[in-house]
């Protein structure tokens, strides 16, 4: 990669705190742009494989040159020759902000930000998926196997606290510290949740059966830990709420791990009440419109707001009847 991608790449892991996927995304991302400027400029042969342009030389020079329409050309081009979908687009609309505010503003290698008034394509908005507080109890109860405890745990802490998976795969036994557990998120900020009876329970169900012998030094502070000894991985994580699923009955409807947190977001807001800001601190949201997509309203609570309308008791009345001639009363005069 040219060195102006690496430094961009690097100051945002080591600085900014940027977990590995988040580097990788930005890294697909400008090598896409910077394949898609040298071949529009001319700057390789037009019989070059798109997936074959080297972008190792690609300079400061260039990316100087680099206008809001080019851009907004890049995208087009997204969209029509590679197929990407609008949600996808407009990831690289947010790349292409950060890189070129990080050479504008913050290092100053550049005079002019081409990024600085770009508009984010527009993404459907869609109702997140998340099991009832009866599915989710049926997914509890579906949980099976030589390792039930650890399954259940885990699945446990998912629908109560809402957590990522990558947070749930970090923890590590001191990370439980009595009525509380302490959670790494993105960005490497900690964050406190506070545990409920149900995961207290579940914890302590789990945790003596916890192996502890002929654990590699890797694994020896994990608090979840793998058939083969190891600290759990997300794809086995993954296999797990897959498999519960699968035997709750739940399965084939698009639901995953993530779909549990929107699950537990939506527990606390439809039956605890909590404010959106609370939750977004039980959530680890920056942004609060993050937040914002899971109070959502359930199909229970749209039929309340209908009923509510007071005019909801209304019947149609048979027709007042007509009066006639006889009905009017006599004119003395």
């Amino acid at each position: 990669m040219p060195a102006v991608m690496r430094d961009f790449l690097v100051y945002h892991e080591a600085v900014k705190g940027k977990s590995a996927r988040s580097i990788s995304e930005y890294q697909r991302d400008l090598r896409t742009f910077f394949r898609y400027l040298k071949y529009v400029r001319g700057l390789v042969p037009s019989d070059t494989e798109f997936s074959e342009i080297s972008v190792q030389d690609v300079s400061l020079e260039l990316l100087a040159t680099v206008t809001t329409n080019d851009i907004y050309a890049f995208l087009v081009f997204c969209k029509n020759e590679r197929g990407n979908n609008a949600t996808t687009r407009a990831r690289k609309c947010s790349t292409l902000r950060i890189f070129f505010k990080y050479l504008c503003a913050q290092t100053k290698q550049l005079p002019n930000n081409p990024a600085e008034l770009l508009e984010t394509p527009k993404t459907a908005k869609t109702l997140p998926k998340f099991l009832t507080l009866e599915e989710s109890g049926e997914l509890l109860a579906a949980v099976d196997g030589p390792n039930r405890t650890r399954d259940y745990c885990i699945l446990t802490l998912f629908l109560n606290c809402g957590m990522r998976l990558s947070e749930l795969c970090g923890l590590n036994v001191t990370d439980v510290r009595g009525d509380t557990l302490r959670v790494v998120g993105k960005g490497n900020k900690e964050r406190l949740l506070y545990l409920n009876d149900a995961c207290r329970a579940a914890l302590a169900a789990y945790l003596p059966n916890r192996p502890v012998d002929g654990l590699p030094e890797s694994a020896k502070d994990a608090l979840f830990i793998s058939r083969n000894h190891r600290r759990i991985s997300n794809q086995m994580v993954q296999h797990i709420v897959y498999q519960a699923l699968e035997k709750a009955g739940l399965g084939g409807r698009g639901l995953s791990v993530h779909k549990l947190r929107h699950t537990a977001a939506t527990l606390m807001y439809q039956y605890g009440h909590t404010d959106v800001r609370v939750l977004q601190d039980v959530l680890g949201h920056e942004n609060l419109n993050t937040t914002r997509i899971y109070t959502h309203v359930s199909d229970d609570q749209l039929k309340a707001a209908f009923a509510s309308n007071p005019l909801s008791g209304e019947k149609q009345k048979p027709p007042k009847k007509a009066k006639s001639p006889a009905d009017e009363p006599a004119n003395d005069k």
